[in-house]
C-alpha cells in the first residue's frame, strides 16, 4: 500500500515545540523566524526530513509558510487550504493568514516594527523571495537576516534522516531523447544567453535531463540533488553516492562529473570567482546559491530553469507513453467506478475506497505488465462535507463512512513507467438532491468548454481560465482554486510552467500536458470537481478562418456520474462532446475490461 493513513499532524505538541523554538530565537537575537514548506530544492514534494512546518504547526498541506513571533504566530495558506488549516493546528497558537492576499511580506510590513530582526533559513526561500521581502521591510526599518543553522533543526530531536532512495536510469523508450542529446541541448541555451554556468535546482529537472528517476520524496519519482551545466564544459552532478548502483554510476559517469551535494558551496564557489557568470533561476534557486556566488566575486544573472520548457513540452514518444497510462488508468478506474455501484454505501468507509483504487491500479498494471511504480499523490476521498475539504487526506482519524444520499469525491492519480495520470470523479450515493445535479452540471460545463476550446498560439493559461468558471459565475459561483496543473512524463503530478489559472502566465506550447479540473464546494455539506488530463495539439486551420489553432485532446477516459448531469442544462454542442467522450471511453476501455465492468460501463456510457 502506497498511501498512508496515520495522522502525523498533532496541534497538542505545537505549544512545547514553539516554546523551545522561541528560546534559540532569543538566543540568535531575532524578533521573528519564517518557516516555510520547503526544502532546499522549493519543490511541491518534501522529504520526512523536511517537514518542518508540519513538525511544528501539525498543518500538512503542500504550501504554506508561517511566521512566528515572540507572542504569537501565524500561518499563511492559500484557498485550497483554508479549512484544513483551521482543523489542523491550534487557534489558540495559530492565526490563519491568506498566503495570497496577505503573504508573510504583507502582514510584515504592517505589522513589525523598526529595528525588527527577522530570521530565515537561506537554503529555503528562493532568490525572488527574499528580494520582495526585503524590499518590503526596507520601509520599515526591520531587518532580515540569514541563518547558518536552521533553528527548526536545533530543536527537533527526533528529525528523520534524508532521504536515501536508490536512483534508477530511466529507459530510452519512455523518454524518448538520450539524456547527451538533453545536456547538449541546454549546454547550447547557456551558450546563448551568454553565461558561463547555470545550477539546476529542481529535481524534477536533473531527472529530466539525466534521464533519471528516483524515490526521495513521496509519490514523485525524484533524486533529490543539484546540477551545474556549463556553456564549454560538461555537467557536474551532485547527487548522494549511496543512491548509485554500480550500473547507475557508470551509466552518469558517462554524462558528468560525480560529486556529493555537499561539494556544492565549493564547486559553485570555485566557478564564480574571478567574475563567473552564474545563472540561478529567481523563482527557484536558493538564496544561498546567490550568497555564494557573490561572496565568491561571481556574478548572478537571473535565467529560468532551462529545462523547464523543454520538459513541459512533451516529445512524441512520452505523447504515447501518457495515452498508454491513461488507457491502462481507465480500465482500472472503470472497474473501480463499478464496484462502488455494486456497493451499499453504509458498507464502506473513504479508507476502504482508496484501498480498493490502488488495489484495481496494481491489478491492471499487472495484466498489462506495467506495474503500478506509486500512486501520484495521496488520493483524496472524501464523502459529503469531507469532499468540500478541496485537498482533504483521509486518515485512521478522520475517516468517514459513506451513507446513502451524499457525494463521494475522489482525485487519484497513478505513476507507471510511460506516464503520470491524475483523474477526479464525483459519484452520488443514491439520489442527488436537484441542487447537487444543478452544482454539478455546471461543473461539467465548465471542464467541456476547456476541452472544445481552440486557441492561438501564444495564449496563456491565464487567458483561457474564465471558460471554466463562465457556466459557475452567472450562478454566482465559483472555485477557489486553479483550473489546471501541468504534469509530468513518470514525474510530478504538478508541473511547473505551464497551468490554467488567474496566474498562468506561461503561453501553452504543443505536447504540454494539463489537468482541466473546475469544481465546486459548499462548506459542510459536499464537494464537486470534475478532472481530465489534456494535451496541448498542434496549430491546425480551422475551416474558412484565417488562423491555425491549438486544440487539446482529451488523455482521460473516465466515465461520468450520469446520474448528477442535468440534460436540460446543457447545449447541443456540449451534449454532443460528452456522448462523444463516453463512447471513446467504451469503445477504448471495454475490450479491456472484464465482463462485469463491460456491463457497467455500457450503461454508465449511454447517451444522455
Amino acid at each position: 500500500m502506497f498511501q498512508s493513513f496515520d495522522s502525523v499532524s498533532d496541534p497538542a505538541q505545537a505549544g512545547p515545540r514553539l516554546e523551545k523554538l522561541r528560546a534559540r530565537m532569543a538566543e540568535a537575537g531575532l524578533d521573528a523566524l519564517l518557516v516555510p514548506r520547503s526544502d532546499e530544492h522549493q519543490g511541491e514534494y518534501v522529504p520526512a526530513s523536511a517537514e518542518r512546518l508540519a513538525w511544528l504547526t501539525g498543518f500538512t498541506g503542500s504550501a504554506g509558510s508561517a511566521l512566528i513571533l515572540r507572542d504569537r504566530a501565524v500561518l499563511f495558506v492559500d484557498g485550497r487550504y483554508t479549512l484544513q488549516a483551521r482543523e489542523q493546528t491550534d487557534p489558540a497558537l495559530f492565526e490563519i493568514e491568506s498566503l495570497v492576499d496577505n503573504p508573510p511580506r504583507k502582514w510584515m510590513k504592517a505589522n513589525l516594527s523598526k529595528g525588527a530582526r527577522v530570521g530565515f533559513d537561506p537554503w529555503l526561500h528562493t532568490i525572488g523571495e527574499i528580494r520582495r521581502l526585503r524590499a518590503a521591510l526596507e520601509k520599515t526599518g526591520a531587518e532580515v537576516v540569514p541563518l547558518e543553522q536552521n533553528l527548526i533543526d536545533a530543536v527537533w530531536d527526533d528529525r528523520p534522516a534524508p532521504p536515501a532512495g536508490p536512483v534508477r536510469i530511466h529507459p530510452l523508450a519512455y523518454a524518448g531523447e538520450t539524456a547527451a542529446d538533453k545536456l547538449s541541448r541546454l549546454s547550447r541555451k547557456i551558450e546563448e544567453e551568454c553565461i558561463d554556468h547555470t545550477v539546476l535546482t529542481d529535481p524534477a529537472s536533473l531527472a529530466w535531463a539525466f534521464n533519471i528517476r528516483g524515490s526521495d520524496v513521496p509519490h514523485t519519482p525524484l533524486a533529490l540533488g543539484f546540477a551545474v551545466l556549463s556553456a564549454s564544459a560538461g555537467p557536474r552532478l551532485f547527487l548522494d553516492p549511496e543512491k548509485l548502483s554500480d550500473e547507475t554510476r557508470a551509466y552518469l559517469n558517462e554524462l558528468a562529473q560525480l560529486h556529493t551535494p555537499s561539494d556544492l558551496d565549493g564547486v559553485l564557489a570555485e566557478l564564480a570567482k574571478d567574475g563567473g557568470r552564474i545563472g540561478l533561476d529567481d523563482g527557484q534557486a536558493a538564496e544561498r546559491l546567490r550568497l555564494v556566488v557573490e561572496e565568491a566575486g561571481g556574478t548572478v544573472v537571473s535565467l529560468s530553469d532551462p529545462a523547464a520548457l523543454p520538459r513541459a513540452t512533451k516529445n512524441a514518444t512520452e505523447l504515447e507513453g501518457a495515452r498508454a497510462a491513461h488507457l491502462r488508468d481507465g480500465v482500472a478506474l472503470a472497474r473501480f467506478l463499478a464496484w462502488i455501484d455494486a456497493q451499499t454505501p453504509e458498507s464502506l468507509d473513504e479508507i476502504a475506497v482508496v484501498r480498493h483504487l490502488e488495489a484495481c491500479r496494481r491489478e491492471v498494471g499487472g495484466e498489462f505488465q506495467m506495474p503500478l511504480r506509486d500512486i501520484s499523490f495521496d488520493t483524496i476521498s472524501g464523502a459529503g462535507p469531507d469532499g468540500a475539504v478541496i485537498h482533504y487526506r483521509v486518515t485512521e482519524k478522520s475517516n468517514r463512512r459513506l451513507a446513502p444520499g451524499e457525494l463521494l469525491l475522489v482525485d487519484s492519480g497513478a505513476q507507471f513507467d510511460d506516464g503520470t495520470t491524475d483523474v477526479t470523479r464525483t459519484m452520488a450515493l443514491g439520489r442527488p438532491s436537484a441542487e447537487m445535479q444543478h452544482r454539478f452540471t455546471l461543473v461539467l460545463k465548465g471542464m467541456i468548454a476547456i476541452s472544445m476550446l481552440r486557441f492561438p498560439p501564444g495564449t496563456r493559461g491565464a487567458d483561457i481560465d474564465a471558460f471554466a468558471r463562465l457556466a459557475l459565475w452567472k450562478a454566482g459561483l465559483d472555485y477557489g482554486h486553479g483550473t489546471g496543473h501541468g504534469v509530468g512524463s513518470y514525474l510530478s503530478v504538478h508541473e511547473g510552467p505551464q497551468r490554467i489559472a488567474k496566474t498562468g502566465t506561461e503561453k501553452l506550447r504543443t505536447g504540454m500536458i494539463l489537468s482541466n479540473e473546475p469544481g465546486y464546494y459548499r462548506e459542510g455539506h459536499y464537494g464537486i470537481r470534475i478532472e481530465n488530463l489534456i494535451a496541448v495539439t498542434a496549430p491546425e486551420p480551422i475551416p474558412g478562418g484565417e488562423i491555425d489553432m491549438h486544440g487539446f485532446e482529451t488523455l482521460t477516459l473516465v466515465p461520468i456520474d450520469r446520474r448528477l448531469i442535468d440534460p436540460a442544462l446543457l447545449t447541443a454542442e456540449e451534449r454532443d462532446w460528452l456522448n462523444a467522450y463516453h463512447q471513446r471511453a467504451f469503445d477504448e476501455i471495454a475490450p479491456l475490461s472484464d465482463d462485469a465492468t463491460r456491463t457497467w460501463l455500457r450503461a454508465a456510457t449511454a447517451p444522455v
